[in-house]
């Protein structure tokens, strides 16, 4: 852990990290340590773009990860250092292409002549965690290699045993250190790098973002060769397109950026809501753009080795929250962060919702141009501040995703309004999961496991009331109630699973099971 330690504030130190900032915005600490340290001070020769790229290069993958999120957000950043940082997202140094044939040849258990026609020598690109190699099947598909880096997982597992480090004394000795639940993020980041190692996982994502999308003409997702996939080696069908980031090409072959814009927010939402299921890296390096047809363009997306879900409770509340932000409901973005539990079941509503009008106005009927949705997270961080409000450690997966989202909709389409291409499709997902048709058919999809559960139940009802204490003031139909509670239950799961033309089976049952609950409440 101290080894680590000096190495990264040896790389700081010979880079020069710390005249990124104003002599009078660098920490107390790093100026002491610069002054105290014995170690030669290099003169910072290239411009700091490339100083920090290097060093983050220098780093690991943990650290080019975060350079990647940055290079997203050139609103927050200069231009000449989200220049280059942008090479982090596919132009990290390769390892040598010896030793990627040996780790191929070794995991597929074959030679590399016997796996394909043709292997090109020279990387298509290069990344924090693998590098990629084209090539030929015998067959003739031209499909592409992926190949993880040698003893990357040990590297990898050092800088997570440093970043645990750090949020462990981040909870223990800073102010706001429980409420940012530090160790849970830490957490959570260890489990989506660790599953970054593991291409068999990568390989299934992509096969389920395939046929998400399979015939919606909005995005493509490679085919898995899955007799070539392996822990260390993925191979997939080889893709053609546009880097998302080459605004000249996209221009100059007259692509309706617009709608390529418009598309993008669309598949974001539609993975999140309708599939609970997202893309979560999709930083320029990774999405290219069909340009086949300019007045309709699509996306192409690779590298799913980070994906994000969340629950139903998560989904709806988030999908309430945003249309009463959009709506400009504030009292009712209130409710339902206490509802739900972001914040304390004591919080006064009504500061809340002023908190929330002061942080929101501005934004609205804007251009994308104009706000940043970066410093709109950290001010509503530090507004949540104040009321106690816990990080939700299953939401950092979707907060970053939006990030990249925004950054590419900068690229594209500066002048989008993100909220009149969102609103529409949160309002008709609540319709279309709320009406009683899907309704009825998420009840369908459920009655097996009750049914299943049923036969259970009278047994659980008898073992709680010989454990229940005795009290003297209870009414002696309290059993009955319980037992017509079971009842009514099973009729309304047994209606629901025979036949849909028992519904008023279905609702009798139900509302005698709900009768029951407020009988026993009261």
């Amino acid at each position: 852990m101290v080894r680590r330690l000096l190495s990264v504030y040896r790389t700081i130190r010979r880079q020069r990290l710390d005249t990124l900032l104003p002599d009078a915005h660098r920490p107390w600490i790093v100026r002491t340590l610069f002054a105290l340290s014995r170690l030669p001070a290099s003169e910072p020769l290239e411009d700091r773009g490339d100083r920090l790229r290097q060093a983050l290069e220098e780093l690991g993958p943990v650290f080019i990860k975060f350079g990647q999120l940055l290079s997203t957000r050139r609103d927050l950043l200069p231009d000449d250092i989200a220049d280059a940082l942008a090479l982090l997202q596919d132009q990290v140094p390769s390892f040598p292409t010896p030793e990627a044939i040996t780790l191929i040849e070794k995991s597929l258990g074959a030679s590399i002549d016997a796996l394909f026609a043709e292997f090109e020598q020279t990387p298509l690109a290069a990344a924090s965690v693998a590098q990629v190699h084209g090539a030929v099947l015998s067959t003739g598909e031209v499909v592409v290699v992926k190949v993880l880096r040698p003893d990357i997982e040990t590297t990898i597992r050092a800088d997570l045993r440093l970043i645990k480090q750090l949020a462990f004394w981040v909870g223990r000795f800073f102010k706001d250190g429980r409420r940012l639940r530090p160790m849970e993020v830490a957490a959570d980041y260890e489990r989506t790098l660790l599953d970054e190692l593991d291409l068999r996982r990568e390989a299934g994502n992509a096969s389920q973002l395939r046929r998400n999308f399979l015939d919606s003409g909005l995005v493509y997702v490679p085919a898995v060769h899955w007799p070539l996939v392996t822990r260390d080696v993925m191979v997939s069908e080889r893709i053609k397109g546009i880097p998302v980031s080459d605004i000249d090409t996209l221009h100059r072959l007259g692509v309706n950026m617009k709608l390529l814009a418009e598309r993008g927010v669309e598949i974001f939402f539609t993975q999140v809501f309708r599939d609970s299921f997202f893309h979560a890296d999709m930083h320029p390096g990774n999405i290219f753009v069909d340009a086949s047809n300019p007045e309709d363009p699509s996306y192409l997306a690779v590298d799913c080795a980070i994906v994000g879900q969340l629950s139903e409770s998560d989904l709806y509340y988030l999908a309430r929250n945003l249309l009463a932000i959009f709506k400009q409901d504030y009292r009712l973005v209130a409710k339902l962060h206490v509802e739900c539990g972001w914040v304390p079941a004591d919080t006064p509503v009504a500061e809340f919702e002023t908190a929330m009008r002061t942080l929101c106005e501005p934004v609205f009927e804007r251009p994308l141009e104009d706000i940043s949705f970066g410093t709109m997270l950290v001010t509503l961080f530090r507004t949540a501040g104040r009321f106690n409000m816990e990080v939700q450690p299953q939401l950092v997966l979707l907060q970053k995703t939006l990030l990249n989202i925004e950054g590419l909709g900068r690229q594209l389409y500066p002048e989008l309004n993100l909220w009149d291409t969102a609103k529409p499709f949160l309002e008709r997902w609540l319709s279309e999961r709320y009406a009683p048709q899907s309704v009825w058919k998420r009840l369908r999809d459920d009655a097996p496991a009750w049914l299943e559960t049923l036969p259970l139940i009278p047994d659980l009802v008898l073992a709680k009331l010989r454990t229940a204490p005795v009290n003297k003031k209870s009414k002696p139909s309290t059993t009955l109630w319980m037992a017509l509670g079971v009842v009514g239950a099973g009729a309304s799961a047994l209606a629901i699973a025979l036949s849909p033309t028992l519904p008023w089976l279905a609702g009798a049952g139900g509302a005698l099971f709900a009768l029951a609950i407020l009988k026993q409440r009261s």
